[in-house]
Order: C-alpha cells, then structure tokens, then sequence
C-alpha cells in the first residue's frame, strides 16, 4: 500500500493499475460458459413422484413409533361422546381429521378456479 502525503495510513487509497509490472498482473479469471439446457439434468414426474414416495415412508415409519410409544388409553371427551383409545391412535385421528378437511377446503378452490378459468377462456 502506497501512501500520500495527504491521506492518513488508515484511509483507504486508489490503486493504480500501473504501479504493478505487467508480469506480476495476477491473470483475469477464465471466462466460464453456461450450461446448456440440453446439458442440465432434468426433474421429471417420476422423480418427484419417488421422493414423495421417500418423505411418505419416513413420516409413516416416525407415525408408528409416535403410536408404540404413546399406548395408554386415554378418555376423550367431544360435545356429547366421550371416546376411550390410545393417545397415539387418538393424535393421528385427528391428524386425519385435519388432513381431510383442508384437502376439502383445498379441492372446492381449485374447483372454483377452473370454473374462473373456463369461463375467461369463452369470453
């Protein structure tokens, strides 16, 4: 680091190409060329089909050790029912429970946005 007169030896200072010797340059990068789309590995149905697949099993396989675990009946109470089962069989059902009614919320908007769909199409 070169230093001015007028600079303090903390502030920063222009450097000028031209102090070093054109043999000591360190070398511009390589210029690198982009993938071709030809080139790239592609995600396909199937794919993603088996890596569901994966997540699936292993949440079913942490599902069953969650209810092994959890076997003492306990008493559930619903409005009026009072239902006795194991705290494992009584999370995953409402677990399902939960599951189902957001597929159902879920499927009625997709409905409806066909339905926009198809009549955007005709107009």
């Amino acid at each position: 680091m070169t230093s001015d007169p007028g600079t303090t030896p903390d502030s920063p200072v222009a450097d000028s190409s031209t102090d070093v010797p054109v043999g000591e340059r360190p070398p511009l990068p390589a210029k690198t060329e982009p993938v071709k789309k030809e080139d790239a590995v592609k995600r396909t149905r199937a794919a993603a089909t088996w890596t569901g697949v994966i997540l699936g099993l292993l949440i079913l396989i942490l599902l069953l050790v969650f209810i092994l675990q959890n076997l003492t009946d306990t008493t559930t109470h619903f409005l009026s029912w009072e239902i006795q089962m194991p705290l494992g069989i009584t999370v995953l059902f409402a677990a399902i429970t939960g599951a189902a009614l957001t597929a159902l919320v879920g499927g009625v908007r997709i409905i409806q946005l066909r339905r926009a769909a198809k009549k955007n199409l005709r107009a």
